[in-house]
């Protein structure tokens, strides 16, 4: 099925939240009237063609506002427009903005999705799980990964999941990066958030690296992660 036959107008709310409850693999593309929107899809469609598994959404904001502030709503990610964000199982994982939508910042998402064809039901991420961490961890110290790459996908993943996590495995998954502000990482065991953008984060990184390079640290959190 080609990508126009699998792209869905979005208008109301109750259309947003339907569209993402019945797909397992759902993208919502934002669009506004500026070259950015343009642009921008044009990296999504390319990105999207081959992936028959995934259902996309388009929101035009201006016309259909409403839609868009629920799927902010649902999935606390602020609204922006371009935008893109993708859902496995009803929850986002992973998300662009603006200029940042570049087939460069795309690429991570991969490590993310399941293969073509993998039954998605049957493999979505489960909260007590720490694999799909491990998934990432592993693309990157093998080489799949540029730190750029990898420094994406993982925090995008974190930002997604972290409400969702006990509050050891918060730790554990926090610990691998600064945080620029510890006031965003709060909450009790199984009710923490993460609200800062990875931009945000990888730029505080830049600003102040830690004595440790990230991919010894990836090594490291990578040996603890074998007991979970």
């Amino acid at each position: 099925m080609g990508l126009r036959e699998r792209m869905v107008e979005i208008t109301t709310p109750e259309e947003a939240d339907q569209f993402i409850d019945q797909n397992p693999l759902a993208a919502i593309f934002k669009a506004g009237t500026c070259h950015k929107t343009m642009q921008g899809w044009g990296h999504v469609q390319k990105f999207l063609e081959p992936r028959e598994d995934i259902r996309v959404g388009i929101i035009r904001v201006v016309e259909h506002r409403a839609a868009s502030n629920r799927i902010a709503l649902r999935s606390g990610i602020v609204h922006h427009s371009p935008q893109i964000i993708l859902f496995r199982k009803g929850q986002p994982l992973y998300e662009l903005n603006n200029w940042d939508i570049t087939p460069e910042n795309l690429e991570p998402a991969k490590a993310l999705l399941p293969e073509p064809g993998q039954p998605t039901q049957e493999t979505g991420v489960s909260r007590s799980s720490l694999d799909v961490y491990k998934r990432i961890l592993d693309l990157y110290l093998e080489g799949h990964l540029s730190e750029y790459e990898f420094q994406l996908a993982y925090l995008n993943t974190f930002r997604g999941d972290a409400s969702l996590r006990s509050q050891e495995e918060f730790e554990l998954i926090n610990s691998l990066f600064g945080n620029p502000d510890q006031g965003t990482a709060t909450g009790t065991a199984g009710n923490l958030e993460h609200h800062l953008h990875p931009l945000a984060i990888m730029q505080h990184e830049a600003r102040h690296p830690q004595a440790t390079p990230l991919r010894e640290r990836a090594a490291a959190l990578r040996e603890k992660l074998k007991g979970f």
